[in-house]
């Protein structure tokens, strides 16, 4: 049986997980496919994509920090969820066309609530970023009706251009969502989500600890070292800290849905996951 070609674009993209990720859910469902990395030069998105596409490849996630630049790709079929984020982690070629969703947030979303075990309804959130990452969960995060979201970013007029965008569906779902400067978003919450790549860049966290009370549950969609600061700071701090690796197994999983029509069982290789990387 031919192996269908998938792949992971990005840049940085060898730190990935999601080539172990996919084959096991490949080996788990059997599905034939092939799923590698491509670091693709950051002025140089489109060309990579069309090359994969020449190649044979059948579909590709997005990574950091091409995610705004996916979803700017012309002839695009998208979903609402991604239309909505104006960025795409999901890319599927149908044939001539390209199919584009965004599954970061759905991912997000199962992550909290099912992983976790917290439920986001009615609750108080904070969501740290207006980057690509961040406009990917805004909306899933708001389609489970908590009843505040504050987005916060170092450049606060990006954080209100993403809150401006999702008013009406916000609205729709009786959400309060609203945009603060890094220093004044006040607090405590229930849930903070950092979706900023800061712990990458070596800078310190973003915003002051009166955003956390004992028992928030903090979580940094970034796994492995690049979480471990904003985790030790949380944890400090009294919060329940949560890095992003069940997110990046259940958006995963999506993408694996959208791509092969089966979903597959994330819990059981986020487990594995997990186990794999804190063996000695």
């Amino acid at each position: 049986m031919t192996a269908d070609l998938y792949c992971v674009m990005g840049n940085p993209v060898e730190h990935s997980k999601s080539p172990w990720i996919h084959a096991r859910f490949a080996e788990l469902t059997g599905q034939a496919l092939q799923y590698g990395r491509r670091l693709v030069p950051l002025d140089g998105f489109a060309q990579s994509v069309a090359a994969f596409r020449a190649e044979g490849g059948r579909g590709c996630n997005i990574t950091v920090p091409f995610k705004f630049e996916a979803g700017a790709l012309p002839g695009l079929r998208m979903t609402p969820r991604a239309a909505l984020a104006q960025a795409c982690n999901t890319l599927r070629f149908d044939g001539g066309a390209i199919f584009a969703d965004n599954t970061d947030g759905r991912g997000l979303v199962d992550d909290i609530t099912r992983n976790a075990g917290v439920a986001l309804a009615g609750k108080r959130l904070l969501l740290i970023g207006a980057g690509g990452a961040a406009a990917g969960v805004l909306g899933p995060l708001i389609e489970v009706r908590p009843a505040h979201i504050t987005v916060t970013n170092r450049t606060v007029a990006k954080a209100q251009a993403l809150v401006q965008r999702h008013a009406a569906w916000a609205a729709q779902h009786g959400v309060q969502l609203a945009a603060h400067e890094l220093q004044a978003v006040g607090g405590p919450y229930d849930v903070v989500i950092n979706g900023t790549a800061s712990s990458l860049a070596g800078a310190g966290i973003p915003v002051p600890a009166s955003v956390l009370a004992p028992g928030t549950l903090a979580v940094d969609m970034m796994y492995g070292p690049a979480a471990d600061a904003f985790m030790q700071w949380a944890t400090q701090h009294g919060a329940v800290a949560r890095d992003g690796l069940g997110m990046l197994v259940e958006q995963a999983a999506e993408s694996f849905a959208v791509w092969r029509g089966v979903r597959p069982p994330s819990a059981q290789v986020l487990d594995e996951l997990r186990r794999t990387l804190s063996a000695p």
